[in-house]
């Protein structure tokens, strides 16, 4: 089925990855560790805004990894190829998405090539906190489109709980702590994030039993040049201060100063839902999406904190999804950064048996430097 000369595209199967078993909020902090032997006097404050109720982790209670964050894309790869009805073989193109890999070099494609088996294959590696997944599913589908593929294997991961166990904060000094305990902007997103992967298999036809998601369209805006950095890995959190992680005289240096910190600045976080919002009226001005006619809006929102404001701002705009539309398993799943939306479309499909002809808006916003992304599916049948 071909629109305008291009091929069209489908999601056909999808997988998921979440390591280790539920860890609920009380137990967050034994799995973290307690910096410096102290609970956390923000931890409770924080889970009861974002509103999640269980997440996973990829280390155990003593800090050390159970699994890698290429693992993790593996396991959820396998998942997906298992529910396929195509061989490894015949897929062309693998694209990876994480805010961070297990390397600094090479791309985390690479490993995931390696530990899943594929031979001969072209693989992209995609960074940019939660948005990479777009990044690396738009790359994968224009791809296809362009029939340079007839099969592709996009796959997002995470997994920041390494850079969120105790010892990451007790090895800064002084000079970050003054007093040895933590800023709430370092803190916050120790009890935001976790881990897990999702992987969705993307082909020129759909599959020969069962639904599958045609991509309609898919866009994207960063608005990097407007506002500053708001979550960040890699400088010591100093205004004054411009250098890197990369720029200390020993990375022992960079750690002590608090360089290898995961933040957040707070104070920004604001602007993502305005944004997210801005562009969602853009695509309604252009004639791209229709607000009535979406029959399920899966939104990665990071804490249900911003769950009525983006209502509230919908409905101001004339432009509002009526909430019993929206679906998501952050409350069950965590916040998973990148692998979100994967992870929640492969929920959806299996619990929530969508329609042929039913539509699906998908959104996923990124605070990093505020980048969104719209991706619009409609359910379709095999032909």
């Amino acid at each position: 089925m071909e629109e305008d000369g291009l091929t069209q595209v489908y999601i056909t199967s999808t997988g998921w990855h979440l390591p280790g078993p539920a860890v609920s909020n009380d137990r967050v902090e034994d799995v973290l560790g307690a910096v410096n032997g102290k609970p956390s006097g923000l931890r409770a404050q924080i889970q009861k805004s974002n509103g999640i109720l269980q997440r996973h982790y990829g280390i155990d209670e003593r800090q050390q990894s159970t699994i890698s964050n290429a693992g993790m894309a593996v396991e959820a790869g396998k998942q997906c190829m298992d529910r396929a009805f195509r061989p490894l073989h015949q897929v062309g193109m693998l694209a990876v998405a994480s805010t961070q890999g297990d390397h600094p070099a090479p791309g985390l494609a690479s490993f995931v090539q390696a530990g899943l088996g594929m031979a001969e294959v072209e693989i992209l590696s995609a960074q940019s906190i939660c948005s990479s997944s777009m990044m690396a599913l738009k790359a994968a589908w224009l791809s296809l489109r362009c029939e340079e593929h007839e099969a592709a294997w996009v796959i997002a991961t995470e997994m920041p709980s390494r850079l969120l166990k105790k010892q990451r904060y007790e090895a800064a000094t002084e000079s970050t702590f003054a007093t040895k305990t933590i800023d709430f902007n370092t803190e916050f997103l120790r009890w935001m994030l976790s881990d897990g992967a999702g992987a969705l298999l993307l082909e020129t036809a759909p599959r020969p039993k069962g639904v599958s998601l045609r991509i309609d369209w898919m866009k994207g805006w960063s608005h990097a040049h407007a506002l500053p950095t708001c979550m960040s890995v890699g400088d010591s959190g100093k205004t004054d201060e411009e250098r890197t992680w990369q720029d200390y005289d020993t990375y022992a240096e960079a750690e002590r100063d608090g360089a290898l910190l995961l933040r957040q600045d707070v104070r920004l976080l604001d602007h993502i839902v305005r944004l997210g919002v801005d562009g969602y009226v853009r695509l309604v001005q252009d004639g791209l999406n229709v607000p009535s006619e979406v029959d399920h809006f899966l939104c990665h929102y990071s804490s249900h904190h911003f769950r009525p404001k983006i209502l509230e701002m919908l409905d101001a705009a004339g432009v509002g999804i009526p909430d019993e539309k929206w679906w998501t398993n952050l409350y069950t799943r965590g916040n998973t950064g990148a692998a979100s939306l994967f992870i929640m479309l492969d929920e959806f499909i299996r619990t929530q048996a969508p329609k042929v002809g039913d539509r699906i808006l998908c959104f996923v916003p990124e605070s990093g430097r505020f980048n969104t992304t719209y991706m619009h599916l409609t359910v379709v049948d095999h032909e």
